[in-house]
């Protein structure tokens, strides 16, 4: 059953840019239906319209909750135990890298959302193939 909702959820994360310093951020979190596999994260800076889009795979994001995952150009992993966990999420674009950390406990409340409209493991179900391949041969 495929669904026209979407989830999205706006959380504060922080930029590390040294073990001294760090600049607070806001990621929003993206998850649509119709491309079950992704979730896109959009980072801005407090108070500024300009973010940068990232897409990262739903699995990779929910497996990095419990344990390091991911190579190239996105890695996540744990930080801390129990309530006060976080993630690391890092970004390494060909310009340079981005280690932001994030709330586990509300990355993973997104995960969860994103789970109620499309079950892990019930992706292709979801995934609208005609639309996909037209995209790919120029006709979308």
């Amino acid at each position: 059953m495929k669904s026209s909702k979407t989830v999205a959820r706006g959380l504060p994360v922080q930029l590390v840019v040294s073990s001294e310093a760090s600049l607070s951020l806001t990621m929003r979190l993206r998850y649509d239906p119709s491309d079950p596999y992704v979730v896109r994260a959009a980072f801005t800076i407090l108070d500024s319209d300009e973010a940068v889009e990232w897409i990262i795979g739903r699995d990779l994001l929910a497996d990095g909750l419990t344990g390091p995952v991911g190579e190239g150009d996105i890695r996540v992993w744990p930080v801390g135990d129990g309530e006060l966990c976080d993630v690391y999420i890092l970004l390494s674009p060909p310009a340079g890298t981005a280690l932001l950390q994030a709330p586990a406990r509300e990355v993973s409340a997104f995960l969860r959302e994103t789970e109620e409209l499309v079950p892990r493991g019930a992706e292709t179900g979801h995934v609208d193939l005609d639309a996909s391949l037209a995209q790919l041969l120029g006709d979308g």
